[in-house]
């Protein structure tokens, strides 16, 4: 460890909470799927910032619309209008054919945002009593970290010492129909559920599934709300996971890549009749619909749209995919995902593997303890998975 690498690491740890468990590696600069550290060494970036650079680091579309903006507004607040708006508006309706969109900042902020939507549509249009509104999630969720998210996580380490949490959530098996069908009541208004599970390690359940459940909501009259921040805009090989069953939900969550990585902004999209619960007043954010995020998020969405970025997803991650299971080694028990959104289920701690692929010059995190999560920017090449493939192979051949 070099002194530079030494000294930033020591006043992240003396300063900063202690949060996050990073890999110790301080990247300095960064384009398309590589990243420099400090000491001027190469990394392909495996991660991608959780998705949230699916368009590659620091795209010059996305990073030209971001100085030019910022040269003119950045900030006005909902309490006037601006010109970005209603562009990026027409825009999430083209690409996505949701009739309206609420603009936030974070993927946290979006489902919340849902929450409230589904909360208030059960009371004023389905007719729950206030106060009953109940919502159902699924087993190993990642919906974010708010109080009311962690209240409806079933992961410990997320809620110890964070209650009293938020009541009206009931959580059942990712994957199981059914069991979702005999959680309904008549105080249901909706189902919340990642059509991919990302976070529990990149899960995807049988096919089949979310048509089901769309099925089940519809009989029961309950919202289907489909958390697409991180599974969204090209990662799972199309523009949204849900697609991939052809499933029509009434609301969807959108983040991460829906501004490449250049500033926060996330949204929520539904049909009319659940957005047409908030009236003035009721919900908003002092940042959210910015000017400066709303023209990043179109170049943004350009930029998936223009590169084509999910049909690369869709074909790159079937390759890469192929390339991991050539791997013989007893401590992989699965290759899993769907685009370019993979997990290497192994028998024992990824960590230890991760970190050695750093020193290889590729990073990529462990999530859940054994998963390792391979998650690259969607502009990645042929020749480029191929080399990292050599490092991954090489880790774990010889491990």
């Amino acid at each position: 460890m070099t002194a530079v690498l030494h000294d930033l690491i020591a006043l992240e740890d003396e300063f900063g909470a202690h949060n996050y468990h990073p890999l110790d590696v301080i990247i300095e600069r960064a384009k398309g799927v590589w990243v420099w550290d400090v000491d001027g060494k190469k990394y392909l970036d495996c991660l991608a910032a959780y998705s949230a650079v699916n368009q590659g680091h620091c795209h010059p579309h996305i990073q030209n619309a971001l100085v030019s903006q910022a040269q003119r507004v950045t900030l006005t607040s909902r309490a006037f209008r601006n010109d970005q708006f209603p562009r990026l508006l027409e825009r999430l309706h083209a690409i996505s054919g949701f009739d309206q969109a609420l603009l936030m900042n974070s993927g946290a902020e979006a489902v919340e945002t849902a929450l409230k939507a589904a909360r208030k549509w059960g009371h004023v249009v389905k007719g729950i009593p206030e106060g009953r509104q109940h919502i159902i999630a699924c087993e190993n969720n990642f919906h974010g970290r708010t109080i009311s998210i962690v209240s409806f996580s079933s992961h410990e380490e997320y809620r110890a010492g964070f209650g009293p949490f938020t009541p009206g959530f009931t959580l059942v098996p990712f994957g199981d129909a059914e069991a979702l069908e005999r959680a309904i009541t008549p105080d249901t208004c909706a189902f919340l559920v990642e059509p991919i599970q990302g976070e529990a390690g990149i899960v995807v359940p049988p096919r089949g599934y979310l048509k089901r459940a769309e099925e089940i909501c519809r009989k029961h009259n309950v919202l289907l709300i489909v958390d697409e921040i991180q599974s969204g805009l090209g990662r799972a090989g199309a523009m949204f996971a849900y697609q991939l069953e052809r499933v029509q939900p009434d609301a969807i969550t959108i983040g991460k890549a829906l501004s490449g990585g250049f500033y926060p902004v996330s949204a929520l999209l539904a049909r009319r009749e659940v957005m047409g619960v908030f009236k003035p007043g009721e919900h908003g954010s002092t940042f959210g619909g910015n000017p400066l995020g709303c023209a990043v998020a179109i170049a943004a969405l350009d930029v998936i749209v223009d590169e084509r970025l999910p049909e690369r997803a869709a074909q790159l991650g079937a390759y890469f995919m192929g390339l991991l299971r050539t791997i013989v080694n007893p401590v992989i028990r699965e290759v899993r995902g769907s685009g370019l959104w993979i997990g290497l289920q192994l028998h024992e701690p990824a960590r230890p593997y991760c970190e050695a692929l750093m020193a290889r010059g590729v990073l990529c995190k462990e999530t859940h303890d054994t998963v390792m999560r391979i998650a690259p920017p969607l502009v990645i090449t042929r020749d480029e998975i191929d080399w990292a493939f050599d490092q991954i192979r090489n880790v774990l051949e010889r491990r």
